[in-house]
């Protein structure tokens, strides 16, 4: 089920730009009509592809083919202008408890869909947290990668041997491989954690660097891996 809640905050994609990504954020807000109103608000200058509200309804807010205010500051892969080459889902929760049984359901309806019209390979869906580390959080530690990855719908490691020693200059490489934007080693661990160990702490572990290693080898930068055959 559906709904249009037109917003006028979108431009055309720059420089002949199509999706080859997928963010998917949280609104942090108090409901789902508080997030729509502010995302279709043109003083707000924001504004998603898709809002998902916790019933499961979808509420198109800009076309696919433009270019929404979603992302901001940030890249994947070395990629700037995330806005120009992505679709940005939006759910409505706070970021204090977790995605509804509905939510997540229409939420993978609607990424089969995106990712059939567009040719998206799973690899390129990705939280706002990730493309924009320690500036963003969302969809935050109670979002189910795993759920998604079983679908084919986005990626999870497999199961890795703990046996690479920590070492956080091979970390950060392999991070910037995988995905993440250059910075600093605490910031990159903290988003890389934030969505494959939500609940680890404490220093770097080896069980962090097999994770990330599988990560760059399987889906790491090597040509353009970001749309499916």
């Amino acid at each position: 089920m559906g709904t249009v809640m037109r917003s006028p905050n979108f431009g055309p994609r720059r420089d002949g730009l199509l999706p080859e990504l997928v963010v998917v954020h949280y609104t942090a807000m108090q409901s789902c009509e508080a997030a729509g109103a502010r995302l279709c608000d043109p003083a707000a200058e924001v504004s998603a592809h898709w809002l998902i509200g916790e019933d499961g309804t979808c509420h198109a807010l800009v076309e696919e083919a433009m270019r929404a205010w979603h992302a901001g500051a940030g890249s994947w892969q070395g990629r700037g202008d995330v806005n120009s080459r992505s679709i940005g889902i939006e759910l409505a929760n706070r970021g204090t408890h977790p995605f509804s049984a509905p939510q997540m359901a229409a939420l993978e309806d609607l990424l089969r869909g995106i990712l059939s019209r567009w040719g998206i390979a799973p690899q390129g869906v990705i939280g706002h947290s990730d493309m924009a580390p320690g500036r963003k959080i969302d969809p935050g530690p109670r979002f189910d990668w795993r759920r998604l990855a079983r679908q084919g719908l986005s990626v999870w490691p497999e199961d890795v041997a703990a046996a690479i020693p920590a070492d956080p200059q091979v970390f950060t490489a392999l991070a910037q491989s995988f995905g993440y934007p250059e910075g600093d080693f605490e910031t990159v661990l903290e988003a890389f954690r934030l969505r494959f160990r939500p609940w680890a702490s404490g220093p770097l572990c080896a069980q962090d660097m097999a994770i990330i290693a599988d990560l760059a080898a399987r889906f790491g930068v090597d040509g353009d891996q970001w749309r499916s055959a």
